[in-house]
């Protein structure tokens, strides 16, 4: 057996492995099994764990993902700090494809996601005010800027249901509030890794123009493919970097989350 991972990578699409050398770890949750075996390996002398949040064959559209299962799996294999690289839209043409975001707000407008693991006997209530870890979000951004990224340090993602893109209005009305990226995954996936006082810290590529911002065909499936293959070898190189710069020890409020609230059940 691996040892014990502190860290894990939930890979978006077209980010399908990690580790060159790595043991798969079957999982079972209170909440069915997560997207695929997690895989464990090491990098730069710690233990990691990896998760296609789609699955490897990319069965599980935005809406099926089982995202309770995902966090709790990882949390359960003693993970504490979850990377989360995702491809995006950009609903300002200030964001070209192949920029990296480091988003520091999300605003959830999908529906019908079970986004809490306390909908049962006791209610809780995580604050959520800053929903990506701070520590995690100075790391990502100090190494992605050593590494020569276009990068920026903030943004706001917006997370709608999907698996449809948007419709030119819709690009339009999220511009006109002022977010910046356009998702389908990031939320509850977020709100999960709060609940369990994890650190989550989202690494957001651009991989097309929404459809709104210009007067294009809108936005493909294709194209967001391909923009995410030409840049995934960088990207996971960046990931690993990150790892390398996360720190050992959790100095942020995320341990602290559940602090004074009575919880229904143990956490794993």
């Amino acid at each position: 057996m691996p040892g014990q991972p502190s860290i894990a990578v939930i890979g978006g699409s077209g980010f399908y492995e990690l580790l060159a050398s790595a043991q798969e770890i079957k999982v079972e949750t209170p909440f069915g099994p997560p997207s695929d075996p997690i895989t464990v390996g090491e990098v730069a002398g710690r233990q990691v764990a990896f998760l296609p949040r789609h699955g490897r064959d990319h069965r599980f559209p935005p809406h099926k993902i089982p995202y309770r299962a995902n966090i709790w799996a990882l949390r359960s294999l003693g993970v504490r700090q979850v990377l989360a690289p995702s491809a995006v839209g950009s609903l300002t043409v200030d964001l070209q494809p192949g920029t990296l975001i480091i988003p520091d707000q999300l605003v959830d407008r999908t529906a019908g996601r079970e986004q809490t693991y306390y909908d049962a006997d006791r209610a809780v209530h995580v604050a959520f005010a800053d929903p990506y870890c701070p520590r995690g979000r100075a790391a990502a951004i100090a190494t992605a800027r050593a590494s020569s990224w276009d990068i920026e340090d903030s943004g706001t993602l917006v997370v709608i249901g999907g698996p449809r893109f948007s419709t030119r209005a819709e690009s339009r009305w999220y511009a006109a509030q002022g977010w910046t990226l356009v998702g389908m995954t990031g939320y509850p996936e977020a709100v999960l890794a709060r609940e369990l006082a994890l650190c989550y810290t989202s690494l957001s590529l651009v991989t097309d123009t929404d459809a709104g911002v210009t007067e294009g065909e809108g936005v493909t499936q294709e194209e967001v493919f391909r923009a995410f293959g030409e840049n995934v070898t960088r990207l996971r190189e960046l990931v690993l970097s990150v790892i390398a710069a996360l720190p050992a020890e959790r100095s942020c409020p995320c341990p602290h989350a559940l602090d004074g609230i009575p919880l229904p059940f143990e956490l794993p």
